[in-house]
């Protein structure tokens, strides 16, 4: 039979609650794999199994349920589709049962089930009284509606319905992924003989092939990004070489998919829990984010400054508050931290937008869930939505900033796609960056860019896309330094090109903004406004007209410059500003040391060409034929080779 859908579902719910059991009696694989676990019935590492229901082909994660594991808890959570709330008939709800679900529901996810276990330990009341605790717990959450299944895993009472259920949820919505990006949360390496690392997890998204090249992410510090910056971090090339599927090979593994990877390019020290195997520049590798922080009522409050253990995926980090806007619940406006302020927090159900520095380099990308716990006592106090994995270095505080932070909330890449690229200025963003920063696919990063431009939002500049407003700004300010130097310099055709891209910092988008500036700005080694006339008065005027007329005058012998000044009745430096105001003009031209009018090499090029195609000329022929001593003949045929009317052979000069 096909298998045609697919379901990662894993167990939530309190130690020895009978969820490794539940999960053996499914599948016929005991979740349990260290020999410490099987001997002291206690689930310490995650457990993976898998079965097919139906048509259904479900993966199994079996978490441990102690207090002291939820950080591995954390890490099988992360990529789940569905949980199974568990709770044993004969205790009902327990402290890690709370917690269990908190974290199901701060990651967001929306699909589940209710499974009271041990059925064949009590009676029916107690039964229902277990499932009425249960259905308290979730109340007000997406899970509120979900079936609830009494079942004993030692009698086999429940199994089928249950086993319905489970096949039913895959008939859902399933959590959104990335199209074209692969990403997969490693929590578990090991390396096996003739084949070397192997890594397993959930693909969350996108599809892996034999022979794909990806990278494991963060890498080594200092590499493709640098040890600091925004990217914080490299990147390790590896390359596909084998996938599993539940203990199968296969060619491709499409998301949602618990999947084992061969790699190649990498050895097992470089592998582990809390790395991520994705598509190249799809993920952003950073140790400061810009969070939406959503504390549990029962949490205690939340400091400016507080330290907190961050999860996300299968991984973990340390990270430092900063908080820059508070409210009390989602129907309040927000409130921004005035900057200096010390003593504040967000109060116990709380929101906050806020900046987390992290300790060490994390995987992330917008829209990622993470949880947050307090790191002493070790408590789930609430979790975030990642807005920006990658902000400007800065206080978050200021007004401006604050401001970027409550419009980044909004869903719709419309919305916050524009703030970012004002953040960039003239420097933009590429469909890439959008994809890595963004936590969109390919396609849909260049639907929003086509959006932004149609409505006249965002500019494109190569493969760069640019804010309106700040090709705009740049705009005026080329405008506007132009017409300042004309008015300081009126007697110069312009200012150099180079000169006006550095000032305006336009780097490569700078060819854009004089095409879009069109007729209004001319030239191409040195720019001016179209309505600009070079005026040249006074000595200037003298000097440069006497320089014009000697050269003319000279032909192809023209005086150095020392001789130059002496005609003109002008100083060095004059002369000098003379000669390049008349190239500029194309009155001149410099030949090595040597200065020689426009017209006269115009004169010599026509001269040449009367010789007709394939004529020979030397040195020695062009001093008889020209009039003139080497000094003058060399630079002249050096000329016309660079001109293209002659090609050198040897000694001589071929007329082309």
């Amino acid at each position: 039979m096909t298998v045609a859908r697919t379901l990662v579902i894993g167990t939530a719910g309190h130690i020895d609650h009978g969820k490794s059991a539940l999960v053996r009696a499914l599948t016929g694989t005991d979740p349990d794999r260290l020999k410490e676990e099987q001997a002291r019935g206690i689930t310490i590492e995650l457990g993976f199994a898998h079965a097919t229901i139906g048509d259904v082909d479900v993966a199994f994660v079996d978490v441990p349920g102690h207090e002291r594991f939820v950080r591995t808890m954390l890490a099988g959570a992360g990529g789940l589709d569905a949980v199974m709330l568990i709770v044993a008939a004969d205790e009902a709800v327990m402290p890690q049962t709370r917690e269990h679900f908190d974290i199901c529901r701060l990651l967001g996810i929306s699909r589940g089930l209710i499974v009271i276990t041990k059925t064949d330990l009590v009676d029916d009341e107690t039964i229902a009284l277990a499932e009425l605790e249960a259905r308290e717990l979730v109340a007000g959450s997406v899970l509120e509606d979900v079936s609830a299944v009494a079942v004993s895993a030692q009698t086999g009472a429940g199994l089928d319905r249950l086993r319905l259920a489970i096949a039913a949820l895959a008939t859902t919505t399933p959590r959104a992924v990335r199209r074209g990006v692969a990403r997969l949360p490693i929590d578990r390496a090991f390396s096996v003989r003739g084949f070397g690392t192997v890594v397993t997890g959930t693909l969350v998204s996108g599809e892996v092939r034999e022979g794909d090249a990806l990278t494991l992410l963060p890498g080594a510090p200092g590499g493709r990004h640098g040890a600091g910056g925004r990217h914080g971090g490299g990147e390790n090339d590896v390359r596909v070489r084998g996938l599993h599927v539940h203990g199968q090979a296969a060619a491709l593994a499409v998301a949602p998919r618990r999947v084992a990877v061969n790699l190649g390019g990498v050895d097992l020290a470089g592998a582990g829990r809390g790395m991520t195997l994705a598509s190249a520049n799809t993920l952003a590798v950073t140790r400061r984010v810009d969070v939406h922080v959503e504390l549990l009522a029962g949490a205690r409050p939340l400091r400016h400054g507080a330290r907190v253990r961050m999860h996300q995926g299968t991984g973990d980090w340390l990270a430092r508050v900063a908080l820059s806007s508070i409210r009390s619940n989602a129907s309040e406006p927000w409130t921004r931290v005035e900057v200096g302020a010390t003593d504040v927090q967000v109060p116990s159900g709380g929101e906050a937008l806020v900046r987390l520095r992290l300790a060490d380099r994390a995987v992330l990308t917008r829209g990622d869930r993470v949880v947050l716990r307090a790191p002493s006592p070790a408590v789930t106090i609430g979790g975030a939505t990642v807005l920006d994995p990658e902000p400007h270095n800065g206080g978050v505080r200021r007004a401006r900033v604050a401001d970027r932070l409550q419009a980044l909330v909004a869903s719709d890449p419309t919305v916050w796609l524009p703030l970012w690229l004002l953040d960039e200025s003239l420097g933009g963003l590429t469909t890439e960056d959008v994809v890595r920063r963004g936590g969109v696919g390919p396609d849909e990063a260049e639907a929003v860019a086509n959006a932004l431009v149609d409505a006249g939002v965002a500019v494109r500049s190569g493969g760069r896309l640019v804010h309106a407003a700040s090709v705009a700004a740049a705009q005026a300010m080329i405008v506007s330094m132009l017409g300042d130097y004309h008015r300081a310099h009126p007697e110069e055709i312009g200012i150099a090109r180079q000169e006006v891209r550095d000032r305006v910092g336009a780097g490569e988008v700078f060819d854009t903004l004089l095409s879009a500036l069109g007729a209004k700005v001319t030239g191409t080694d040195r720019l001016a406004l179209a309505a600009h006339q070079p005026q040249v008065t006074g000595e200037d005027a003298r000097v440069r007209q006497a320089v014009d007329a000697t050269l003319k005058a000279a032909g192809l012998q023209p005086p150095d410059v020392a001789t130059l000044s002496q005609h003109a009745g002008a100083s060095g430096t004059q002369v000098q500003a003379a000669l390049r105001a008349l190239q500029r003009d194309g009155r001149a031209q410099r030949l090595d040391v040597l200065w020689f009018h426009a017209d006269t090499l115009q004169r010599l090029k026509t001269d040449v060409k009367t010789m007709g195609s394939g004529a020979t000329v030397d040195v020695a022929a062009a001093k008889a034929r020209f009039g003139v001593s080497r000094k003058f003949a060399i630079p002249l045929l050096e000329f016309l080779d660079r001109e293209r009317l002659t090609r050198r052979v040897g000694n001589q000069r071929i007329v082309i």
